[in-house]
């Protein structure tokens, strides 16, 4: 940008004397509208600042925890050996798994690495994007909860969010996930033992997710996949939905009054097949986040089946 026309910028930033207001020929209505509040100079004094003045938030020079682990598990991916990370996890700690996972799939494409040669173990609350782009080989595990945008576009392998092994709540009545969990997923498995946020799952199309609870807006366009929820939900299910299946849990029969019936249809569990598969899900989601209220739900099965709705688009 060239001097002059910086100038003229810096004239006309935050400069309410330049704005006036003019009527409409065409849509009277606009000419009732009160701009005086929007004209108003909220500082005639000068002496606030006009504009934003701080330094900017870029990222800082030392190394982020995605850099740590990448670094860790480097030479462990060029040999394909099996190695284990541990390391705490803080909310400004973004996007954990992304450098590695892009250099997974650099190397051996969408194939990945076998079953769990990477197993991250982080103790803490996981900043946004927690597991973004995971990919075969990937096992990341957080112990305490995460942010919004857990396993954005994830490809493979496997995440789990679970309380620390100190928690005395029920994990069916807390949050542990943020907002737009699984946002774009194609592929891999997510264990979340609580409940997650509005829009769980947002145009899903390969990934398996099973969690105790969501909030309005789950399932929304979603193509393709499954997903299990254990426990509430909120209004506006599978809207939009062309894919895919859900499996919800609803002992109170609240479902059939929160999807729009003109794109879904809730339908019984369909043979020994589905109860089996179910099951089985459940109890890995169990396994991995030790969810006691899992287990219950498994130890009472022959109740459990008969509440279950499954979701599938018209």
């Amino acid at each position: 940008m060239n001097s002059s026309l910086r100038n003229t910028n810096s004239n006309l930033e935050s400069r309410i004397s330049n704005l006036e207001s003019r009527t409409s020929r065409i849509m009277n209505n606009y000419n009732t509208l009160d701009l005086a509040r929007v004209l108003a100079d909220p500082d005639p004094s000068g002496k606030k600042a006009r504009k934003n003045e701080q330094s900017r938030n870029d990222r800082p020079d030392e190394q982020t925890l995605d850099d740590v682990l990448f670094l860790a598990c480097k030479r462990a991916v060029d040999e394909k050996k099996p190695v284990e990370f541990k390391a705490a996890i803080r909310n400004t700690d973004r996007t954990v798994g992304a450098r590695l996972a892009g250099y997974i799939a650099r190397k051996y494409g969408d194939a990945g690495l076998k079953e769990k040669t990477i197993v991250a173990n982080f103790e803490g609350s996981a900043g946004q994007s927690f597991g973004a782009f995971c990919i075969n080989g990937m096992s990341l595990v957080v112990c305490g909860e995460a942010n919004d945008y857990v396993g954005k576009s994830m490809g493979g392998g496997e995440i789990v969010i679970r309380p620390l092994r100190t928690a005395k709540y029920a994990t069916n009545e807390n949050a542990i996930l943020g907002n737009t969990v699984l946002y774009g997923a194609t592929g891999g498995t997510l264990y979340a033992a609580g409940m997650a946020g509005q829009r769980f799952c947002v145009r899903n199309s390969g990934a398996v997710a099973v969690v105790e609870g969501v909030g309005d807006h789950a399932c929304e366009y979603m193509t393709g996949g499954t997903v299990v929820v254990l426990g509430a939900f909120g209004r506006n299910f599978g809207a939009g939905m062309s894919g895919g299946i859900a499996f919800v849990y609803d002992p109170e029969n609240k479902l059939p009054a929160r999807v729009n019936p003109d794109m879904v249809k809730l339908e019984r569990l369909d043979g020994e097949e589905d109860e089996a598969w179910l099951r089985e899900c459940v109890q890995g989601h169990a396994a991995a986040t030790e969810s006691r209220y899992a287990w219950t739900l498994d130890w009472r099965w022959g109740d459990t089946q008969k509440y279950v709705w499954r979701v599938v688009p018209k």
